[in-house]
């Protein structure tokens, strides 16, 4: 990603006198195209670097310059190195290890070598994930539209779109971007995508903010207002997902939960996960499928 990509070029700028355009290139894997327009970004954030065309040149930080190593402390650095880790849980190569050994290289007293947070963003679907990723990330960095096929529940079919952003949320991974079908921006859940390809085809990046992923905006709709009857003995998984105030004890030893939902199909399947002990009371639209679906299955079970 871009951020860790420059935290890598300032270490290695700090700590050697003069290096080159594809000595970084080479290094941190990408094009010298890349590389030019990161060390402008570097520019751009205050950071005083020159660069010398010719025989001989290259590129440094104006002498008498260092950064202000008091601005991290030592929990600081414990808590970048685990963000760091957490991203090589997922990634198919070893560049977030290499980029932590470069930030921990001379920094010896802002780390002590007892990791106390230990993030790890890798999934059942791992070796699937991470070549997704790889291929998602060059097309952002590359500035090239991704093609993919994406199965939705209304339909699938081929997709292309400009990619601006990977996102891990709601424990998934997705992609953010222009879709060029639907002409708006969407969000494209990596497991749902299959035969990602980073094209050719260059796009002019748009003027865009950081996402809204509020569920609000994401899960569009009416919210759905829900009681539902839990037994007892389920209590650790309501407090698990949702806290100890999403429910209150009733006297007959069960749970009345109440929530709004976003979407009515995932509200079902969770639903279905308790098996016996849950009972959705409201609203009485849903109760109804729910009965619906059970004695649909039923009739498929019977012998």
């Amino acid at each position: 990603m871009k951020i860790d990509r420059l935290i890598g070029i300032l270490s290695v700028l700090l700590q050697s006198k003069q290096t080159t355009a594809p000595e970084l290139a080479g290094l941190f894997e990408v094009s010298r195209r890349t590389i030019n327009r990161d060390i402008d970004t570097l520019c751009q954030a205050g950071i005083p670097i020159m660069t010398v065309q010719g025989s001989g040149g290259g590129i440094s930080i104006m002498d008498g310059y260092r950064m202000d190593r008091t601005i991290l402390t030592s929990k600081d650095m414990r808590m970048i190195l685990a963000g760091l880790r957490s991203l090589d849980s997922v990634s198919g190569s070893s560049y977030y290890s290499q980029l932590m050994e470069k930030l921990q290289l001379g920094s010896s007293e802002f780390v002590t070598g007892k990791d106390s947070v230990l993030i790890d963003l890798s999934s059942w679907y791992k070796t699937t994930l991470a070549p997704k990723i790889e291929v998602i990330q060059s097309a952002i960095e590359n500035r090239h539209l991704l093609s993919f096929r994406y199965y939705s529940p209304s339909s699938d079919g081929k997709r292309k779109i400009e990619p601006y952003y990977l996102i891990f949320r709601w424990s998934s991974w997705y992609v953010w971007g222009w879709c060029k079908d639907r002409k708006d921006y969407r969000l494209f859940k990596l497991n749902r995508m299959l035969e990602v390809e980073e094209t050719k085809k260059e796009f002019a990046a748009r003027d865009i903010s950081m996402p809204d992923l509020s569920d609000e905006k994401v899960f569009k709709g009416k919210p759905i207002k829900t009681k539902i009857l839990f037994s007892k003995d389920v209590k650790w998984r309501l407090i698990e997902e949702f806290g100890i105030d999403s429910f209150t004890e009733m006297n007959d030893e069960k749970l009345l939960f109440t929530y709004e939902f976003t979407d009515e199909e995932n509200l079902i399947t969770w639903l279905l996960t308790f098996e016996d002990k849950a009972e959705i009371i409201e609203p009485k639209k849903v109760r109804d499928k729910v009965r619906k679906l059970l004695r649909n299955m039923s009739n498929m079970y019977k012998e």
